[in-house]
């Protein structure tokens, strides 16, 4: 099994709105290394952090799991959608996605509190430049999250 954070700003998906739903399609990601996790390496049930972003403060609000391997976002076909992609097309899509289940909520992990742990220091969030919406965490980072900060 594989360990993952996947982030989503509140205000356009939120843990909430994953709990209501049970189970989600992850769309929207139109980052090449981002969807090349999700195509290449993500398999069921992975788990993922899921990290809520761009808000006040972002951090680590619940756990995810893998429910369905990657396949084709539909968005990308969809020329009325923000994600819609010219180069797509259905024997050759660019864009993939994978669906996730919701485990739990967790008391929330601020980015803050990830910054100040020396076990965190190579975890990919916490590097400068780093903006991916999908990162693999180390599962010696998982480890430590769940044991020491999540309570």
């Amino acid at each position: 099994m594989r360990y993952w954070l996947m982030k989503s700003e509140p205000d356009a998906y939120s843990i909430d709105a994953l709990a209501k739903d049970k189970v989600t399609a992850w769309t929207g990601v139109r980052n090449f290394q981002a969807r090349n996790f999700m195509r290449d390496q993500m398999a069921l049930g992975d788990q993922a952090f899921f990290y809520h972003s761009n808000c006040d403060p972002p951090g680590i609000v619940g756990i995810a799991e893998v429910a369905k391997l990657a396949y084709p976002d539909e968005t990308q076909f969809n020329k009325k959608s923000d994600y819609f992609e010219p180069k797509a097309t259905r024997d050759k899509p660019v864009w993939f996605h994978v669906d996730v289940k919701f485990m739990r909520k967790v008391p929330i992990v601020p980015l803050e509190e990830l910054r100040k742990h020396k076990a965190l220091a190579n975890m990919r969030i916490l590097q400068r430049g780093n903006r991916l919406s999908i990162t693999p965490v180390d599962p010696r980072e998982w480890a430590f999250i769940s044991e020491k900060l999540m309570r």
